[in-house]
C-alpha cells in the first residue's frame, strides 16, 4: 500500500508535531494502515521535551513531495547476469513482451543493457565474421544440450575460433589446416580423427554416434556431441556467447528510486534510449523505465494538519494529491483537483479537533497520546491565556489530562521553560516558530517565543535585531517580527524590523517613541494568528 503522509507546517510547533501523529494514529487504530506522520523541519526544543516525556520519537522528515521514480509504475524485468548466453536473454525477452533488459553483476548491480536491436546487430555481423570470441564451455553445452565425449576435452573451459562446417561431399573437405578452428561436422569419422590430431579447439558432431577409438584419442580438443543437425547448431553456438560481449555497458544513463521525475524527464527528453535501469541505494537494479511511464505518474499523497497555506506546506505540495485539512487557521491559498475533507473549526488547538475526533469515532486515545494531545493544546493556547482558547480547548485538555493522570499546570510550566535557555542561540530560537505570510503584496515573517520571563531575552535584543535584519535581506521581505510572548505577564514584546516600521505602530495603535527602539510591549497579545496577523492585514489590505 502506498503510504498516506500526515504533515503540519515548516517549522513545526508543538501542535503540528503532534496533531499530525495522533491523526496518524487515529487513522490507523481503525483499520487503515496507509497513514504515517511525517515532519516538514526540525524538532523544537519545546516540543523535544513534550515527546520524551510521554516516550515517543519524532515523525519522519520529509522534505518534499514532488513525484520521484520510486513512485512511478516502472517495469521489473528479470535481470540476468552478464555470464548468461544470449539464447537466454532472447527467450527472456520473448516470453516477458519486451525490448530491453538489464544486465548485472554477480551482487546485482548494474552491468549494462540488452536490447532486441544489440542482438539483431550480433546475428547480422555473424554471418560476415566466422570468428568466434572466448565463449564459456558450459554456455555452449547447455545452448547446444551437448556432451562433452572426451576427457582431454574436460579440462577445456572457454573455447574460440574460426567457426566452420565440415561437409561430407567430397576427399577435399578433409583438408583442414587451421587448428584454431571450431569444426562442426556429422558422421565423418575421417574428419573427426583430422582435427582430433590436429588439436583444432573444438569439434561438434551433430546427429551421430563418435567411435570409442575417437573418443580415446589423446588431443587437447574438446569433442562435443549434439541432437541438432548442423545448421541449426551453428546458429546456437553464436548464441552461447555471453550476453556481457554484446550488451551496452558504457555510458548508461540510469536513474535511482529517489530521483525527482521532474530532473528525470529533462534526462530523458536528451537522450534517445527505448528503457533506462532505475538502481536502489546500494546501485542494485530493481526496474526498468520507459517513456510512457512519465506520461500519468503516481502522485504522492497527502493530509494537512495545522495549516492550509502553500507558503507554510512541503515543497512539491503542487504535485502530490490533498486527501484532507485539519485545522484551526485562516483559509489561504492551497488549491486541490478534486473535493476533498476539510474540517477547520474555531479552536485554539488543532490538537482539539483530532482529540474530538477520536471522541466520534468511539476510541479512547492511550494514556500516552492522550498526555501528548493535552501538551499540544497547552502549548497552543499558552496555558489558556491565548484569545484563540475556546472552553473546547480548556475541556479536551482537561478530559485528556485525566485520561494521562497528568497535571496541566505541571506540563506548562515544562513546555514554557524549554525555548529560552541561555544556551541557545538567537537564530535558533527565532526559527523554532517562524512562519512566513504573504498579505496585499507584502512579504513578512512572524516568529514567536512563549516564555514565562521575557527580560532574560530582552537582554539579547540587539543580537535578535542583527539576527531579524539578516533573514529579511536573506528571504527579500518587507518585514520580520518576533513576538516575545510572557505568558506571566499576559502580553508580548513584539521586536521588528523592515521599510515600513511606521506601520506596526499604526497596526498596534503605538505612538512612535515608544517603539524608538525596534520593541514595544503589547499588553494582552498572545496570538500570532487572531491578533498580529489580522491587525496587519487590516492595514495593508
Amino acid at each position: 500500500m502506498d503510504t498516506i503522509y500526515i504533515t503540519g507546517h515548516r517549522n513545526p510547533d508543538t501542535d503540528s508535531i503532534v496533531s499530525s501523529m495522533a491523526y496518524a494514529a487515529l487513522k490507523n487504530a481503525l483499520g487503515d494502515r496507509q497513514y504515517k506522520a511525517a515532519r516538514l523541519g526540525q524538532i523544537s526544543d519545546e516540543t523535544q521535551i513534550v515527546l520524551d516525556r510521554f516516550g515517543f520519537q519524532p515523525p519522519e522528515l520529509v522534505t518534499d513531495l514532488r513525484t520521484q521514480v520510486k513512485d512511478l509504475d516502472y517495469d521489473t524485468p528479470p535481470t540476468l547476469s552478464a555470464a548468461a548466453p544470449i539464447s537466454r536473454a532472447w527467450q527472456t525477452m520473448q516470453a516477458n513482451h519486451i525490448n530491453v533488459i538489464p544486465v548485472a553483476n554477480d551482487d546485482g548491480t548494474l552491468y549494462g543493457m540488452l536490447s532486441a536491436g544489440d542482438v539483431a546487430n550480433y546475428d547480422v555481423s555473424s554471418v560476415r565474421n566466422p570468428m568466434v570470441g572466448e565463449m564459456p564451455v558450459y554456455n555452449l553445452l547447455s545452448v547446444i544440450e551437448g556432451h562433452i565425449l572426451n576427457q582431454g576435452g574436460q579440462v577445456t573451459d572457454v573455447i574460440s575460433g574460426e567457426l566452420s562446417i565440415a561437409l561430407p561431399a567430397g576427399r577435399e573437405n578433409l583438408e583442414f589446416s587451421d587448428p584454431n578452428s571450431i569444426v562442426i561436422c556429422g558422421n565423418q569419422p575421417d574428419m573427426i580423427r583430422k582435427a582430433l590430431m590436429m588439436n583444432v579447439n573444438c569439434v561438434i558432431v551433430c546427429q551421430a554416434e563418435v567411435d570409442q577409438e575417437l573418443v580415446e584419442m589423446e588431443t587437447k580438443t574438446c569433442l562435443i556431441s549434439t541432437p541438432y543437425d548442423a545448421y541449426r547448431a551453428m546458429r546456437l553456438i553464436w548464441h552461447a556467447m555471453p550476453i556481457g560481449h554484446i550488451c551496452k555497458s558504457e555510458n548508461l544513463v540510469y536513474f535511482r528510486l529517489d530521483d525527482y521525475v521532474d530532473d528525470v524527464q529533462e534526462t530523458v527528453l536528451e537522450s534517445r534510449f527505448r528503457a533506462y535501469p532505475i538502481l536502489d541505494d546500494q546501485d542494485r537494479v530493481v526496474g526498468t523505465l520507459a517513456r510512457y511511464h512519465l506520461l500519468r505518474p503516481r502522485r504522492k499523497r497527502v493530509v494537512l494538519v495545522d495549516h492550509n497555506e502553500r507558503a507554510q506546506s512541503v515543497r512539491g505540495l503542487e504535485q502530490a494529491e490533498i486527501l484532507e485539512i485539519i485545522d484551526h487557521h485562516r483559509l489561504a491559498d492551497i488549491e486541490t483537483k478534486t473535493p476533498i475533507y476539510v474540517r477547520n473549526e474555531v479552536v485554539g488547538s488543532t490538537a482539539t479537533i483530532v482529540g474530538e475526533m477520536y471522541q466520534e469515532k468511539g476510541l479512547m486515545p492511550t494514556a500516552k497520546m492522550a498526555g501528548l494531545l493535552a501538551a499540544a493544546i497547552v502549548s497552543d493556547t499558552v496555558m489558556f491565556k491565548s484569545p484563540t482558547c475556546t472552553q473546547r480547548d480548556i475541556n479536551m485538555a482537561q478530559r485528556l489530562a485525566r485520561i494521562s493522570h497528568e497535571s496541566l499546570d505541571a506540563l506548562g510550566q515544562a513546555i514554557f521553560s524549554a525555548t529560552c535557555g541561555d544556551d541557545k542561540t538567537v537564530d535558533a530560537m527565532l526559527n523554532t516558530d517562524y512562519k512566513e505570510f504573504h498579505i496585499a503584496g507584502h512579504d513578512l515573517a512572524v516568529s514567536q517565543i512563549t516564555c514565562m520571563d521575557s527580560d532574560r531575552l530582552l537582554d539579547r535584543k540587539e543580537d535578535f535585531l542583527n539576527c531579524m535584519k539578516t533573514i529579511r535581506l536573506k528571504h527579500g521581505l518587507d518585514t520580520v517580527a518576533l513576538m516575545i510572548t510572557d505568558v506571566l505577564l499576559e502580553g508580548t514584546q513584539l521586536l521588528f524590523v523592515g521599510d515600513d516600521e511606521d506601520a506596526i505602530c499604526q497596526a498596534f495603535n503605538v505612538k512612535p517613541e515608544d517603539a524608538a527602539d525596534n520593541v514595544v510591549f503589547l499588553p494582552h497579545i498572545m496570538s500570532r494568528k487572531k491578533q498580529v496577523i489580522p491587525m496587519l492585514s487590516a492595514l495593508w489590505g
